[in-house]
């Protein structure tokens, strides 16, 4: 049966006060009205549903049965709107992020530390991973958003709003100090020992494309899986690391790693937010995202 859902509001209504007159008052429609909507239920269902009395009316044994499932789904109706309200105030929900290691030290903390503190009700999943793998893991739904280091390869099904910019540079430690003491051809660098990221992560692709369109060939003495290891290494001398300026502060103020300014220079390189063009964001993932480029858009 097709039944309006309006006609077993009515039913639930009457049986719950056991009078027309209050239903009526409770639903804000006349008793006319609500006569005929039980009637009209009493025809479709093909039974009586209500036994009239002197003091009102009362249901049938068998309208009992009904009433208990319709309540029972009216109940369950009123906590889907709570939860539902719930999430949109963000008083609950989650919000699954996918980053790197780096991105999350140095760019995504800062974020999230505003957001745990303006919505504490909301439970933070963090993956970390290679920008391929998270890629894969927005689309099958295991995270909301990613923020990855920009260019990625272009993908149509995906949104991606660039938030913030960093700069790629040449670093190295005390040992080497000599190195950043003038401006260097980057060419002629390239028989000292580099330290890099490995393939295929979107650091090492950005610099191999440089590197590429410059027509400069640089083979790393040690290629390794981290940022921190590279910055580790670079900081105790093993070689010129491949650094992002902005992740290196404390280490350059504390004089632990020194800058080469190299010609040609590196250009700048953007920081974005990426989610599915398909998806519509949940209430909590768009709080976060519109938290991050309010945030930015004051620092600009």
């Amino acid at each position: 049966m097709n039944i309006d859902l309006n006609l077993y509001h009515i039913f639930h209504t009457v049986a719950k006060f056991g009078s027309i007159t209050k239903a009526a008052e409770e639903l804000y429609v006349s008793q006319p009205a609500v006569t005929q909507g039980i009637k009209t239920l009493e025809n479709l269902i093909g039974a009586t549903l209500f036994i009239r009395t002197k003091k009102g009316v009362t249901l049938t044994e068998e309208a009992k049965v009904l009433y208990n499932y319709i309540d029972e789904g009216i109940t369950y109706i009123k906590n889907g709107e709570t939860k539902f309200q719930e999430l949109m105030n963000l008083q609950d929900g989650t919000l699954k992020i996918g980053a790197s290691t780096t991105i999350t030290q140095h760019i995504l903390l800062p974020y999230l530390e505003k957001f745990t503190n303006q919505f504490p009700n909301i439970n933070v999943s963090i993956t970390n991973h290679l920008t391929t793998d998270l890629i894969k893991l927005l689309r099958n739904g295991t995270v909301d958003l990613l923020i990855l280091n920009l260019p990625t390869l272009e993908h149509l099904d995906l949104q991606i709003i660039p938030f913030t910019e960093v700069q790629d540079i040449f670093a190295v430690g005390k040992k080497l100090k000599r190195l950043s003491e003038k401006e260097q051809q980057l060419k002629n660098l390239s028989k000292e020992d580099f330290i890099f990221q490995k393939n295929p992560s979107n650091t090492r692709t950005y610099l191999n494309n440089f590197l590429l369109k410059e027509k400069i060939i640089i083979l790393p003495k040690y290629d390794v899986v981290s940022f921190n290891l590279v910055k580790d290494m670079t900081k105790i001398g093993m070689g010129i690391g491949y650094l992002t300026k902005e992740f290196i502060l404390n280490e350059i103020n504390n004089k632990e790693l020194y800058i080469i300014k190299t010609k040609p220079t590196i250009p700048p390189r953007q920081i974005g937010l990426v989610t599915l063009k398909k998806n519509i964001p949940s209430f909590a993932s768009r709080s976060f995202i519109n938290l991050i480029l309010e945030n930015n858009k004051k620092a600009h």
